[in-house]
């Protein structure tokens, strides 16, 4: 297990995913669609979100085309090797692929989904749960592809072209050294797909709720809205496409890192092949528990809850019992401390999970005690939203907490600082080995969320949008654990990529002949200023997207009220609205706003590193992944419980539909709809992409910075 053969599991998982990502597109695409009315309805939301994202990517073109021709430029002028630019290209490219491959099968699948669940609940779990499957295994396909060809090509170029031999430790330095550079790719194009489809589907959400439901009192997914379609494909843009490139970026930002730490703690090839033959056992045992993903026809949250937990977690144990052996063949008895790091990271992904389950699901007390608390109308709903968002920071961060600490002292850090840290770099890896099938969870509730409003514009029968609303509702959980969950990764990753650029800087300082040491103390004044600075990003951040979508909702609504009033006809369902105005709104918003925020992760890093140093930009990558992973959970979860406030009421419970305390919970639920769905999970990106740039530009800064 520790020669550079046992490697070729990755590659060989990498293909198995794609393959059996193409197995799950062939069998959900062998169900009917339905009615013609669905067909209609489902090519309408296909139509507008292919739309979409051509014109996303057509501008994110643009910007990787800008950024490509500066780090060629920095190559050439020896900051960097000529290697990064095209590594840029890669990690973006597969990004994007994996989010549109899943949002492409995400919109195929929403009418069968609906169609399924007109034959049985059981049939429209499996549909919408296998759909969500082919997004999270083509992510991990598509990263442990790349990640693959990039370490074996310059395992070629350093051995075969510049004779490097295979023991020299200088080889493994250099390859982890280039391929830390591709992760800016993949997180580039995973802030661009978070925020500008996190704008898309929340401007359109928001609005359709304020006019629709609000304003002139009709169904949610009624026809009639002419913001329906909007939302529907919003749903796809920013909750399967945005999310599938979120955690590309995660798995391959955690993989890369902790295989530069590997090198760092001296494993060099052993240390390597942890990490990224985990990836390949954990893409076997996600595939297994998607088949361990079955219910029955009660249309019971927690009976489906079930339904879903045999799968993570079978996946989990499966994963938990083989990585023993893994790190045991590769690096010995006397390192097994490592599998132990293994362990709390896929411990500390399940914890929370399950917090955050209980925080925003209505099946607990959290949140029926928050959709009470609508009797008292709008402003006592935000504020105990607000409120539970905060409470339920506490017990992600203790766990997170307590996996750093245990994974960097079962791995030998209290001897070996670099051995401590590659155990926090390796739990990451072990929170994220079950993405194949933690990521089908979260994609799945997108699709369940457009086969509800299809099964309602389709005037199906109630029945049909009972089962519906309990496989949505069920998403509105599974999505709010997915978004735990991908912040709680991020919060590992980013530690290892933050070691991982401390230990950049000195390989650089070295090969350059510079004197220089880190000091990272807190009282080292340009390491303070950098924590503040970086603690202050994620509200600036989060501030300007929150702001982005008020705007463009506003411009929704402008839209709907207007269509209502001067449509005759539309109010009495005799007339169509005209629901492609509300997509080129949501559209053209998108594209417009999601620049500002992306333009603050790639500048504040190298800014603030010219201006602080390496040191300070060392406090400004601590700062921003401390307050972005508290902020990140506290959006998501009151978003989330928001979320499942308002269909609490909606079940029939606290006056039921149309009632003032309904009102008074999709108010709560358009306040929340931004906090869980653009704001709070982009941080995440955020904080990773900082480290990222950081990393890329490091021999820049730390030749040209003032202190």
């Amino acid at each position: 297990m520790d020669s550079l053969a046992s490697l070729i599991l990755a590659p060989v998982g990498s293909i198995i995913a794609l393959v059996f990502a193409g197995y799950l597109i062939k069998t959900v695409m062998k169900n009917d669609e339905g009615t013609d009315e669905m067909k209609k309805i489902s090519l309408a939301v296909r139509k507008g979100a292919s739309a979409y994202l051509k014109r996303q990517y057509t501008g994110v073109g643009l910007f990787f085309g800008i950024m490509f021709v500066i780090l060629l430029i920095l190559a050439f002028a020896n900051y960097l090797t000529i290697f990064v630019p095209f590594a840029f290209l890669t990690g973006g490219f597969f990004s994007g692929l994996s989010g549109f491959i899943g949002m492409k099968v995400a919109t195929s699948a929403n009418a069968r989904t609906a169609n399924g669940c007109r034959q049985g609940l059981n049939k429209g779990l499996r549909i919408a749960f296998s759909s969500g499957a082919v997004m999270g295994l083509v992510v991990v396909g598509l990263g442990l592809l790349d990640i693959s060809f990039w370490f074996y090509f310059l395992y070629w170029f350093y051995t075969g072209v510049q004779g490097i031999a295979p023991s020299d430790p200088a080889l493994y330095q250099n390859i982890t050294s280039a391929m830390l550079t591709f992760g800016m790719g993949a997180s580039s194009m995973a802030l661009f797909a978070r925020v500008g489809g996190g704008i898309f589907t929340k401007a359109a959400d928001v609005g359709a709720d304020l006019v629709g439901k609000v304003e002139a009192g009709i169904p949610e997914d009624d026809p009639r809205n002419p913001a329906v379609i909007a939302d529907n494909v919003g749903d796809n843009v920013g909750d399967v496409a945005g999310m599938g490139a979120d955690l590309y970026e995660s798995y391959v930002g955690s993989i890369v890192s902790s295989s530069a730490l590997a090198v760092a703690a001296g494993l060099g090839l052993k240390g390597i092949i942890v990490p990224m033959t985990m990836a390949a056992v954990g893409v076997l045992s996600s595939i297994i528990g998607t088949f361990l993903v079955k219910s029955g026809e009660e249309a019971n949250q927690s009976v489906l809850l079930k339904a879903l937990r045999k799968g993570t977690y079978g996946s989990s144990i499966l994963i938990a019992v083989l990585a023993f052996f893994l790190v045991w063949g590769a690096l010995g008895i006397e390192n097994i401390g490592v599998y132990f790091a293994i362990l709390a990271g896929l411990v500390a992904g399940n914890l929370i999970g399950l917090t955050t389950e209980y925080y925003t699901s209505d099946t607990y007390k959290p949140t029926r005690n928050l959709a009470a608390t609508s009797a008292t109308g709008p402003a006592t709903i935000i504020i105990g939203g607000l409120s539970l968002g905060m409470l339920s920071t506490a017990i992600p961060v203790i766990i997170v907490g307590v996996a750093v600490l245990f994974s960097y002292f079962v791995s030998g850090g209290a001897a070996d600082f670099n051995a401590g840290l590659y155990g926090v770099g390796i739990s990451a890896v072990g929170m994220l080995s079950t993405l194949g099938i933690t990521l089908a969870t979260d994609a799945y509730g997108p699709i369940a969320d457009n086969a509800g409003g299809i099964a309602e514009m389709a005037h199906l029968p109630e029945e049909v949008r009972e089962r519906t609303d309990a496989l949505d509702s069920l998403g509105n959980t599974t999505a709010a654990t997915g978004k735990g969950f991908a912040i709680g990764s991020a919060a590992l990753t980013a530690l290892a990529l933050i070691a991982a650029y401390a230990d950049e800087i000195k390989n650089i300082a070295e090969k350059s002949n510079i004197a220089f040491t880190i000091n990272a103390s807190i009282l080292n004044p340009t390491v303070l200023v950098g924590l503040f600075i970086g603690g202050m990003l994620p509200f600036l951040f989060s501030a300007l997207t929150m702001q982005a979508v008020g705007r463009a909702a506003q411009g929704i609504v402008m839209e709907v009220r207007r269509q209502f009033k001067e449509i005759k006809g539309l109010m009495e369902g005799t007339a169509e609205a005209d629901y492609a105005a509300c997509v080129d709104i949501c559209t053209k918003a998108a594209q417009k706003e999601m620049i500002l925020p992306a333009l603050i992760a790639i500048i504040a890093p190298v800014a603030g590193g010219l201006i602080l140093g390496v040191n300070g930009v060392i406090g400004i990558l601590a700062g921003a992944a401390v307050t972005g992973f508290v902020m990140a959970i506290m959006m998501a979860n009151a978003g989330g419980a928001w979320d499942n406030a308002k269909k609490h009421i909606e079940a029939g419970n606290l006056g039921g539909k149309g009632s003032d305390q309904h009102k008074a919970a999709v108010v709560g639920d358009t306040v929340g709809d931004p906090f869980k769905d653009t704001s709070g999970p982009s941080i995440n990106i955020l904080i990773k992409l900082l480290s990222m740039v950081s990393i890329v530009f490091a021999s820049f800064i730390l030749t040209h910075s003032i202190f």
